[in-house]
């Protein structure tokens, strides 16, 4: 069933003249929300700016009283976090906020950076390099306390004993695609086949996978930012609009930023709704979708999430591979490529090795026909490997008859 979690805007001051009725308020809205309409869940928006110098910081305080609300249900608190900041998601008895997750903006980051080639304002200190994704997929955050020259001061805090779920995993969320040029989808940005293979990283990989609205069956309709306003707060709100995007050296153009939507627009709203006779029309991306959650849901060694259980190496300039260990011999490895067709013959890693007694079968391929792929050639032939262009590949350490 659907979760159904409600968003709390930020930027609060609570050292204020008023905080602690407000601080109250806040505490006591987080279990309103639990109690009385049964919320799954709880997401706090832009904790960076949650500022309060009380003993119990007021996010603690709120996810204490949430969790005491709902009794013996279980709820999943995430929390948004730009510089990803884990003591979010410490214990309370170790000053932290008992946090279930936050975004992996890290991943999302570098994932950007190797689709579209943008590496513009916060995308200015990731890549898209195939080591980011390794690191990622066994570390979580990728800042985790190092100098960050965007911002010229450190990002992070230290998360390397982090559990994977604690990591919300996406490509697309509102933010970041109403950041974009025109609110367009990352499938209208970038090659399909880059996207399905980092996709099929984003939903096989450690951590909690997050789809955005449409984004399983490839949605045509755009996601800008829109609000609505009286007029004199709507003019204020387009000018901070223009402001912010303003860091990305390419919307600073006129002809661009002409020509960006409205917040306040009713068109600009309307642009937004999705239409969902494209499921039946891109009835091969939500198959592709659907298939890889499969996948992940009933597969041993993918959805464990133990933690240690993976390695990676990069093997290629666009190329990398993720081994999965099984508790039995039965690992699983993740290959993505997202550049050109590679044949090594022979390749110099010890983790593209198959356990004793077994060989590698592929388990699925981002680019099957049936999802919209060009096919792929068998990723070993002869014992050579050969490795397809712009493709995500499982498979998985089966037994040798």
């Amino acid at each position: 069933t659907a979760r159904h979690v409600n968003e709390w805007g930020a930027a609060i001051d609570f050292d204020g003249p008023h905080a602690q009725g407000v601080r109250e308020f806040f505490i006591s809205n987080a279990a309103y929300w639990i109690d009385e309409f049964h919320f799954d869940g709880l997401r706090f928006d832009a904790t960076q700016s949650i500022i309060d110098g009380s003993r119990e910081h007021v996010i603690a305080a709120m996810a204490k009283a949430a969790r005491k609300a709902a009794g013996v249900r279980d709820i999943v608190l995430i929390g948004e976090n730009e510089p990803m900041d884990t003591r979010l998601l410490r214990p309370l008895a170790e000053d932290g906020c008992g946090l279930d997750a936050i975004w992996n903006d890290d991943l999302h980051h570098s994932a950007i950076v190797a689709l579209t080639g943008l590496r513009q304002a916060y995308f200015a200190d990731h890549h898209g390099a195939p080591q980011e994704f390794v690191s990622a997929a066994k570390y979580g955050a990728l800042f985790q306390g190092q100098f960050y020259l965007h911002q010229g001061k450190s990002r992070g805090k230290p998360g390397l004993d982090v559990a994977p779920a604690a990591f919300v995993n996406f490509l697309e969320n509102h933010d970041q695609a109403a950041n974009l040029p025109m609110g367009l989808r990352l499938h209208q940005r970038c090659s399909p086949a880059q996207k399905r293979a980092l996709t099929t990283l984003i939903l096989l990989l450690p951590g909690t996978p997050m789809l955005f609205q449409g984004q399983e069956f490839d949605a045509s309709a755009p996601f800008a930012y829109f609000a609505d306003h009286e007029p004199d707060l709507a003019a204020k709100v387009r000018e901070g609009r223009l402001a912010f995007l303003s860091q990305f050296d390419s919307l600073r153009n006129e002809a661009v930023s002409l020509r960006l939507p409205e917040p306040d627009a009713r068109a600009t709203f309307e642009a937004c709704r999705i239409d969902w006779d494209e499921r039946a029309r891109n009835r091969g991306a939500l198959r592709f979708t659907q298939d890889l959650l499969r996948l992940r849901r009933r597969d041993p060694v993918f959805c464990a999430q133990r933690r240690g259980a993976l390695d990676g190496a990069v093997i290629g300039a666009q190329v990398f591979l993720l081994r999965f260990f099984g508790p039995r011999g039965d690992d699983r490895l993740l290959i993505v490529n997202l550049g050109h067709e590679m044949s090594p013959g022979s390749l110099a890693e010890p983790l593209a090795a198959p356990p004793m007694g077994r060989a590698w079968t592929e388990i699925f391929c981002s680019e099957n026909p049936a999802y919209g792929g060009v096919g792929a050639p068998p990723l070993l032939m002869d014992a050579l490997w050969r490795i397809p262009a712009q493709c995500a590949l499982a498979l998985d350490a089966a037994p040798i008859c």
